[in-house]
């Protein structure tokens, strides 16, 4: 491991371990000198929303807008298929960089770089099909705001999405009480892109490299834990569930790997973490370490060779990873965070309506 990746751990465990006492500066002089991490979060992302919301024709709005409570909230997917919202397509080119920018608002500058990179693999696609499989377009990604985007002191929950083809980005918001991001959802196809001018080019290498250094570091004992099927399954178990379920234990326990196998798998939940903006993934990586970071395990399936079939997972009382690699050759990757009780908000909608007085609106 690189010395800045190992500075790169050691700053997010930190961070993670105080969460709490955090106070990130706004940029600039006025009244959110002294923001907390979930106030600053929830504004710039509330910004960005109304931003865009503002640049739309009414007949956009009416296409990118739905209730908060309306189910559509939860109907998320990664395949390709016909979708509710307001797609890239249909954007000018200033209501496209609006829309940017709220990708931006809600993704580290690492995940949004592999956001868009995961988009342009759509023109790769097409080119490689010829109109024999589904449509690929890259202008294909829908936004869908749920709710309204709140001013600071607003206490209305609301929430938004992007979603299209190996991409699927959920985030909800509660006023300044907090901001979550999940379920998030990447992958890419093809993994790695065989030929022509970006030859070479591998979105989630980080994601499979670190599992398969991890994996063939394991002595023989184990690894009889740690592989729990010589095949791969063909995708990911939790698909696109409404709301995540742990899997049945498998694998080896954190306890059982000695301290450089630890700090890799350490390093790979970062690494999934660090997909969205560091508050939201600092309060990820805090219920993480509240829960136990001994309770976390990891699973292999599959041959340890590249270019071959694979899968791992790694799960904790708080939270599901799942990789797999499998379809076209193995050269198809889906990657996703789930976590048990906040995907969608859930465990932060249900303290807001429980704490809320009854002129709020809600009933506790």
């Amino acid at each position: 491991m690189s010395p800045a990746r190992r500075s790169s751990l050691a700053l997010a465990m930190t961070v993670l371990m105080y969460p709490s006492s955090l106070a990130l500066a706004h940029d600039g002089f006025g009244p959110h000198i002294h923001e907390k991490p979930a106030a600053k979060a929830s504004r710039e992302m509330a910004v960005a929303a109304r931003n865009l919301w503002a640049s739309l024709t009414p007949a956009q709005q009416g296409k990118i807008g739905f209730d908060f409570k309306d189910a559509l909230r939860y109907d998320w997917h990664f395949i390709p298929r016909p979708r509710k919202g307001l797609p890239l397509k249909e954007m000018s080119g200033e209501q496209k960089a609006l829309a940017h920018a709220l990708l931006a608002s809600g993704l580290s500058q690492s995940g949004y770089m592999k956001a868009e990179t995961i988009i342009s693999l759509e023109q790769i696609l097409a080119s490689i099909e010829q109109g024999k499989g589904p449509v690929r377009d890259p202008e294909l990604y829908y936004f869908n705001i749920f709710g309204k985007p709140g001013h600071p002191d607003s206490k209305e929950p609301w929430g938004w999405r992007l979603e299209g083809h190996h991409l699927a980005l959920n985030f909800t918001i509660v006023g300044d009480k907090g901001a979550v991001g999940g379920p998030t959802f990447m992958g890419t196809n093809p993994a790695e892109v065989k030929s022509g001018p970006r030859q070479g080019l591998r979105i989630l290498a980080e994601e499979e490299e670190l599992a398969r250094q991890l994996v063939k570091s394991l002595d023989e004992g184990q690894r009889k834990k740690a592989i729990v099927q010589e095949d791969a399954p063909k995708d990911i178990l939790s698909l696109a569930a409404r709301k995540a379920t742990p899997l049945a234990p498998a694998g080896i326990a954190m306890t059982e790997l000695n301290s450089q196998q630890k700090e890799l798998l350490n390093t790979i939940i970062v690494l999934y973490a660090e997909r969205l903006r560091p508050e939201l993934a600092g309060n990820d990586l805090g219920k993480i370490m509240k829960a136990g970071i001994d309770k976390v395990g990891f699973a292999w399936a599959g041959k340890l060779e590249r270019g071959m079939p694979h899968y791992y997972r790694i799960q904790g009382p708080t939270f599901l990873i799942e990789y797999d690699n499998t379809q076209n050759n193995a050269n198809h990757v889906h990657s996703v965070w789930r976590d048990f009780e906040n995907d969608f908000g859930d465990d932060l909608l249900k303290k807001h309506y429980e704490s809320a007085s009854p002129e709020h609106g809600h009933s506790k």
